[in-house]
């Protein structure tokens, strides 16, 4: 008896949704991208990227804002330079009062901080833990906070042999991205905020604003979750408009599309928005 042949089965790829989906939006809803960062920008302006903090120093900021005011990270950001000052000449500083101000970034929530140089990372990775979240407390969820700071500065020393980030400018956004993301407790929106703002990257953070206005909009499905997003905006968006929309989402989402009382009378985008008119072009 001829023995029989085991059929060959091959395990069909999962289809990536993300592509379809997006050309389909571009076929039902033509020109949408286009005409709410049209709108974003004669509402508040184009903006202008520009480099303020160095990349760690942005990391530690944006861990800082995790689930938290922008102005209560800012407080905790200028005490921990404060605290751990790598200018001896600000050592016996207890605030930053008379500090000048930085210009702080388009789309900040906060009021800006102090214009101070970074801290001694080396301080602070080494600091006793209990030390550091006292030294944060502002920020709030300081004791998550404080670990992750020194786990994220180890992790630095520990593969590079320094606390420099500026090597991340070298590589391709996705490849910086993954890189930042191996990194406990560092995710894609993260991620995609420092190298956005630190080198200029073609990435889009999608924070809670970002997902609530694109989500009544429509430039992303209604359940789609925020870090999907990120992948799914990559492949909306051409990259010259990466920054200026997340920039005009961010403070649209603040000024207007508040997230209890959005304010849909008002906005010049609301003819095409979703949340007014689930039928909206």
């Amino acid at each position: 008896m001829a023995a029989t042949k085991k059929r060959r089965t091959t395990k069909r790829r999962k289809a990536d949704p993300i592509k379809p989906w997006a050309k389909r939006l571009k076929v039902a809803r033509p020109g949408l991208v286009e005409y709410v960062l049209a709108n974003v920008e004669t509402l508040y302006g184009v903006p202008e990227w520009k480099r303020v903090l160095d990349p760690t120093s942005e990391l530690m900021l944006v861990i800082l804002t995790q689930n938290s005011a922008d102005i209560n990270a800012e407080k905790a950001f200028d005490a921990l330079r404060l605290a751990y000052p790598s200018d001896p000449s600000l050592a016996e500083r207890g605030s930053p009062a008379g500090v000048e101000m930085e210009a702080y970034r388009p789309g900040w929530g906060g009021t800006g901080w102090a214009k101070l140089p970074p801290p001694d990372w080396t301080r602070v990775e080494v600091a006793p833990l209990e030390e550091l979240v006292d030294v944060i407390r502002p920020a709030g969820l300081a004791n998550q906070k404080a670990a992750r700071i020194k786990a994220s500065l180890a992790k630095l020393r520990e593969e590079r042999g320094d606390h420099s980030l500026e090597f991340l400018g070298e590589m391709e956004p996705l490849e910086a991205r993954d890189w930042l993301t191996s990194i406990g407790g560092i995710g894609v929106k993260t991620a995609s905020v420092v190298l956005m703002m630190s080198f200029g990257m073609p990435l889009m953070p999608v924070d809670r604003h970002v997902d609530r206005v694109s989500k009544r909009i429509g430039l992303m499905p209604p359940k789609v979750s925020a870090e999907d997003a990120h992948d799914r905006y990559l492949v909306l968006l051409e990259p010259e408009q990466c920054y200026p929309l997340h920039v005009g989402l961010i403070t649209h989402g603040r000024n207007l599309c508040d997230a209890r009382d959005p304010r849909c009378d008002e906005c010049p985008i609301a003819v095409r928005c979703r949340y007014v008119d689930r039928r909206a072009p």
